[in-house]
Order: structure tokens, then C-alpha cells, then sequence
């Protein structure tokens, strides 16, 4: 039998220069994403999958997709300012509390 141990706040991710990145965990049922404009300091948000599947949400991916196509790797970026992803944030966290009375707690926010 195999046991594997789990730690379970941390992954960690080797580089090619041997330096030791930790990687935060994500909700099950949330991906995290990046936000912010060529030259501003971007931001890392953690937001629930049914955003994807929002119109508000699938026309900032397709700024993402004209700004940097699909070779983009690793996380998402999302190129707006990020005043303005919180207010599309906002907008679609209002909506689905109407329509499904329920918060996906430990998603929402910036990590």
C-alpha cells in the first residue's frame, strides 16, 4: 500500500534556477487569476468557476484572449484595471447572491 502525505496549505514548485516558490492553495471550485494593465502592478484574485460562465466575465476573457492570444501560460490575466474587475466582481457576486442565495465563501477576494 502506498500512503502519500499531504501538506494542506502548500505546494511547492521547483524553477529551473533551483529556487523554492510555495504556492498558495486555491478553494476547490475557484481559480486564481491575475489582473492589472501593462504598467500597473497587477493583482491576484481567487474567484469561483461559475464566473466563467458569466457574460460579464467570458468579455474579460476575451480582452485577455485579443491582448495575448493563446499563448498566454500560466495563470490568467486579465488586462483591466483592477478597479474595474472589482466592480465587474461586485456586479456578478450581486447577481448570483440573488439568484442562488448562497456565497461561495473562501473564493472570493484578493489573495
Amino acid at each position: 500500500m502506498n500512503f502519500h502525505h499531504r501538506h494542506p496549505h502548500h505546494h511547492h514548485r521547483y524553477h529551473d534556477h533551483g529556487k523554492k516558490q510555495v504556492i498558495r492553495d486555491v478553494p476547490k471550485g475557484c481559480l486564481a487569476i491575475k489582473v492589472g494593465q501593462l504598467g500597473e502592478e497587477q493583482q491576484r484574485f481567487v474567484v469561483p468557476v461559475i464566473y466563467f460562465n458569466h457574460p460579464l466575465f467570458m468579455k474579460l476573457l476575451k480582452e485577455a484572449e485579443e491582448e495575448y492570444g493563446f499563448e498566454q501560460k500560466g495563470t490568467i490575466t486579465i488586462p483591466c484595471h483592477v478597479e474595474q474587475f472589482r466592480y465587474v466582481q461586485g456586479m456578478i457576486d450581486r447577481e448570483n447572491s440573488i439568484h442562488h442565495q448562497h456565497h461561495h465563501v473562501g473564493c472570493f477576494g484578493r489573495a
